[in-house]
């Protein structure tokens, strides 16, 4: 009698999804606008929560939130524990591991700025004088290490504190993903303004799938975010999400936003 683990490492994910009418994908409690869990109701909200939703609508399968984190995302991939997982940025490291699907939309990195900062271009930032922070292993982070290397860069180790950073006056601008500091000023106009310096600096968004031989799931989910994205769903349930959980309202994205 084969076992059902045995029959499982032979199944890809798209045969998996089929043969359950399941599809498995990780949630994050407290990661908003992302994902958002009620803690009196233990109902999810957040964009990504509702593009999984849709992919499962779509696929014709109920969905099943398996409680995660950032961190162990990968790690349930890999572990068959997911099928996929809404939100992961495809780097270099995480794509030896696992797969990813086509960008779910591109995140622009920016800068909370302290009044009377404003500068135009990134190579105006970088310079020794002046003061950057990032939260410790962010998206952020990578790329301030990676561009901004004259830059004065202060390492927080949370989001909150490096925004705590820029409020006391240690530092001239914390660098953030543009959802992130729209959603940071939206709270606290008083901290500063949004500066976004040219060139434009942009990293993608993507879907965190199990890396496999049968790329069925991945081309589906492709071919999914290509019409979602024609009919303009991803930005809507994007801003829609923005506005309901962080309060941000639409007219604050400028034009250099694209989801």
């Amino acid at each position: 009698m084969i076992s059902m683990p045995a029959f499982a490492q032979n199944e890809s994910t798209m045969e998996r999804i089929k043969r359950t009418k399941v599809l498995r994908t990780g949630f994050i409690a407290g990661a908003a606008p992302y994902y958002v869990k009620s803690v009196a109701t233990g109902q999810w909200q957040g964009f990504c929560v509702d593009f999984a939703n849709q992919l499962a609508e779509s696929l014709g399968v109920k969905l099943q939130a398996i409680d995660t984190t950032w961190g162990n995302a990968v790690l349930d991939l890999q572990s068959n524990k997911i099928d996929c997982m809404f939100g992961l940025a495809p780097t270099e490291q995480r794509k030896k591991t696992v797969g990813f699907t086509d960008p779910l939309f591109q995140n622009t990195f920016t800068l909370v700025a302290k009044k009377g900062f404003d500068p135009k271009t990134w190579d105006d930032v970088n310079k020794p004088e002046v003061r950057l922070s990032v939260d410790q292993g962010s998206n952020q982070d990578t790329f301030a290490t990676q561009s901004l290397t004259k830059a004065t860069l202060n390492r927080f180790e949370t989001s909150g504190d490096a925004t705590l950073a820029l409020q006391t006056g240690r530092v001239d601008a914390q660098v953030l993903v543009i959802l992130l500091a729209v959603t940071v000023l939206s709270k606290a106009r008083q901290l500063g303004h949004l500066v976004i310096p040219t060139p434009a600096a942009t990293a993608p968004t993507s879907i965190g799938v199990q890396k496999e031989p049968d790329q069925a799931f991945t081309e589906y989910v492709n071919k999914w975010l290509n019409a979602e994205r024609s009919k303009g769903l991803i930005k809507q349930t994007i801003v829609d999400n923005m506005q309901k959980l962080a309060g941000v309202d639409p007219a604050l994205f400028p034009k250099e936003a694209t989801f």
